[in-house]
């Protein structure tokens, strides 16, 4: 039984600190948990300042606890390699998505956006030297926005 209880609190709150893959779903799950969405455009197999982004902050446990509270999170991804190419469907919502937000082609990118796309912040490269501090950052534009 116990077993069981946690399997479901570990599926409820992992529902959103995990990463979308549709936009629009993304925005509309935001919109009805009264949340923030957080866009990240990366190059996961040959950015280094991505994949340190990703391992550093996103993985880390106080990331966690603060999308699952505040967050839904989109990844669009930018990879080069043949193997790890998106399918086509995916990589054209990203490449929309990069020309509404991020037409110069910055990576990592990072913007924080109301549920209804408004963009609230944006961080470029990785932010800082410490991924406490960029979680910081965030927080802060989440409670500047709240007031």
């Amino acid at each position: 039984m116990k077993f069981l209880f946690v399997l479901l609190i570990t599926g409820i709150s992992g529902s959103f600190a995990d990463w979308q893959t549709d936009f629009e779903k993304a925005k509309k799950l935001a919109k009805e948990n009264d949340r923030y969405l957080l866009l990240n455009f990366s190059g996961s197999d040959w950015c280094g300042p991505c994949i340190r982004l990703k391992k550093e902050v996103f993985e880390s446990d106080a990331f966690s606890e603060l999308a699952t509270s505040s967050l839904v999170l989109f990844n669009a991804d930018f990879p080069r390699s043949k193997k790890n190419q998106l399918p086509k469907d995916i990589q054209e919502r990203n490449d929309a998505l990069a020309g509404q937000y991020n037409p110069l082609g910055k990576f990592p990118f990072t913007l924080l956006l109301t549920a209804d796309g408004r963009v609230i912040k944006t961080w470029e490269g990785f932010p800082g030297n410490d991924s406490r501090l960029f979680i910081d950052q965030i927080k802060s534009a989440l409670h500047a926005n709240n007031n």
